[in-house]
């Protein structure tokens, strides 16, 4: 009986260790976009809601920047773990030694427009007083108006349409997925002429993509390859499932308490899912285009906002 007693105990001390090692959680990732709640992240939001991330085996949580730390500083001290920036960020980031990898592209073509409050072509406004957002994403616009010898003064704000609405300014920097239709629903008469977009010209620069550190990635390479998998499905999904993802990004939009409404925020994601498709093919590529890492390099290289060229081997996994 007694030495039943100690086999049971040496059982006990072999299967109790396996069942809570079993029992314990994989480390959550977060994930954090780089701005609050709206349909520019509607894929991550379905990946999650739809379990294509707890299918892969992992946990995500999602945490939207706030007013006291960018996605971009989260992603710098390692407060988050993946972050979605623009091509020109991410190019910045690398420049100041933090090397990053490229999980994701999901951006295929630039957003950014210049929008006139004067009737007249943005290009023909030297010295003109231009709204420009006080967090970020101005890498690109900033050497284009640099390069076209325009001297435009910006006006840092937290939100250009306000200042663009009120007349304060001549034009605002605006993302056709965003802005750009805010002013549009003001009534404001924009006529095709008053909007320059970096896409129209020799700007048309990748914008979004999914990023971590290379230090994270060497150490979590399985994780991050997860994600990117249950992402692209997100995206995917959305796709073919608009509506319906709609419903799901409007959910987040009213538990993080952001003001818009569903007309805005659908067609934000009509604009995204186009920017998407890659301009040659015309297909969702997912991949980040070695030309248009080179043109936004030579263009930051020539205005020097980079000291060298960021190349695909410093953003590859």
């Amino acid at each position: 009986m007694k030495r039943l007693s100690f086999i049971s105990a040496l059982l006990l001390l072999v299967i109790l260790p396996l069942q809570a090692q079993k029992q314990k959680k994989p480390e959550p990732i977060i994930f954090t976009p780089q701005w609050t709640a709206q349909a520019q992240f509607a894929g991550y939001y379905v990946a999650k809601e739809k379990g294509f991330y707890d299918e892969e085996g992992i946990e995500v949580q999602i945490v939207h920047p706030n007013a006291t730390q960018s996605s971009e500083e989260r992603i710098r001290n390692n407060t988050s773990h993946i972050t979605t920036l623009q091509l020109a960020q991410a190019i910045q980031i690398i420049n100041d030694g933090v090397p990053l990898v490229n999980l994701l592209q999901t951006s295929m073509n630039n957003a950014l427009v210049i929008v006139s409050r004067r009737g007249k072509n943005p290009l023909n406004q030297p010295g003109a007083r231009v709204a420009i957002w006080q967090a970020g994403f101005t890498q690109l616009a900033e050497c284009m108006v640099k390069e076209s010898q325009l001297d435009y003064e910006w006006v840092k704000a937290a939100n250009s349409v306000n200042l663009f609405i009120a007349g304060a300014v001549d034009a605002s920097v605006a993302m056709s997925y965003n802005e750009y239709f805010q002013i549009l629903q003001s009534g404001i008469p924009i006529s095709e002429e008053c909007v320059y977009r970096m896409s129209d010209h020799d700007y048309n620069i990748q914008e979004d993509g999914l990023y971590m550190t290379r230090a994270y990635y060497q150490k979590h390479k399985e994780e991050a390859e997860k994600f990117a998998r249950a992402s692209r499905r997100g995206w995917e999904y959305v796709a073919d499932h608009p509506e319906e993802s709609l419903d799901i990004v409007m959910e987040y939009v009213q538990r993080n308490f952001i003001a818009t409404n569903r007309v805005i925020q659908g067609l934000m994601l009509q604009e995204i899912l186009r920017l998407q498709l890659d301009p040659d093919t015309g297909e969702r590529a997912f991949l980040l285009r070695p030309d248009m890492l080179e043109k936004a390099c030579d263009l930051m290289l020539r205005n020097g906002e980079i000291k060298r060229p960021i190349t695909m081997k410093d953003l590859s996994r």
